[in-house]
């Protein structure tokens, strides 16, 4: 056997783990995540919430006549117009309810939108915004201050009911975010809305329908917007708030399911089957390929 016989394969070999490597993606989460202002295009939100990104984005000013911008190291306080507009207009109802100077706005999303580097799966396209339920007091916090002081929980540690942290402003406000026609759905504790579900009187309980109770949510509450009119790349969230509330208020067995069932499988998670496949794709793991073919576009644009 000669050299060039025995050299052959491992050139092959060589080639091929190139070929691999320069054909391999980047994970889309670290490509919006170097990416540190918005795009110069018309504002747009592209794709779903959590699949996809955002061109034309607003940043919200670090700190407002009623509010400030939380954990600006991130980033990550750049929403659509809507949003911007809407953030303010529901901090000024804010500092309107008694002990309440304001509200204090956690992530909103990244500069472009897209996969965040770590700790949501949505707020993809500037239309999710977390606002912390911590009352703010004053409105003066340096940026050094805003990275360690933290909200608070307005829940019990079992999950079932909520504790002194919770009070009839905080319903206001929830109640101020579900009325608003700008809002799709707003997600918090399901301690919370149970609070809220018991304590409306008859009448209008409309608006209950778009709070939606979720894991993880005691400290802050999550406002998602419906998608701007006129914007045909954004994907409209489904079902609806009136189709998983079958046309009521949500204040039903589902809402109970939340604190029995769903807490019962959290302390004894169930046995999963063995997983035959690769895992689904998620936003840790989303290549520019996964997302729609637009937001190729909004991060090349200057």
């Amino acid at each position: 056997m000669t050299l060039a016989h025995l050299t052959r394969p491992l050139a092959l070999c060589l080639a091929l783990i190139a070929g691999t490597a320069a054909s391999a993606e980047p994970l889309a989460r670290q490509l919006f995540g170097a990416a540190n202002a918005p795009s110069q295009q018309r504002a747009a939100a592209i794709g779903f919430y959590s699949r996809g990104c955002a061109a034309g984005l607003v940043a919200l000013p670090e700190t407002g006549p009623t509010w400030q911008a939380m954990r600006l190291s991130r980033n990550r306080n750049y929403g659509q117009p809507e949003m911007i507009a809407f953030l303010s207009d529901l901090s000024a109802f804010a500092a309107t309810l008694p002990g309440w100077k304001g509200l204090y706005i956690g992530d909103i999303s990244q500069p472009r939108g897209g996969p965040m580097t770590g700790g949501h799966a949505s707020h993809q396209i500037g239309l999710d915004a977390d606002i912390w339920m911590l009352p703010p007091q004053r409105l003066n916090l340096s940026r050094s201050e805003r990275e360690k002081i933290s909200s608070v929980s307005i829940r019990t540690a079992d999950q079932t009911r909520t504790n002194g942290n919770w009070s009839a402003q905080h319903m206001a406000l929830l109640r101020a975010a579900a009325s608003d026609p700008r809002v799709d759905r707003v997600f918090v504790a399901a301690a919370a809305k149970i609070a809220m579900c018991n304590s409306t009187p008859r009448g209008d309980r409309s608006w209950l329908q778009k709070i939606r109770p979720i894991y993880g949510h005691d400290s802050h509450f999550h406002v998602r917007l419906k998608c701007p009119p006129g914007q045909s790349a954004c994907e409209r969230q489904k079902p609806t708030v009136a189709e998983l509330s079958k046309g009521g208020d949500g204040c039903d067995e589902t809402l109970n399911w939340w604190v029995t069932t769903y807490l019962e499988e959290l302390r004894n998670p169930p046995k999963k089957p063995k997983r035959t496949g690769p895992p689904p794709k998620n936003a840790k793991t989303y290549v520019m390929s996964d997302l729609p073919g637009q937001c190729k576009n909004v991060l090349a644009s200057r």
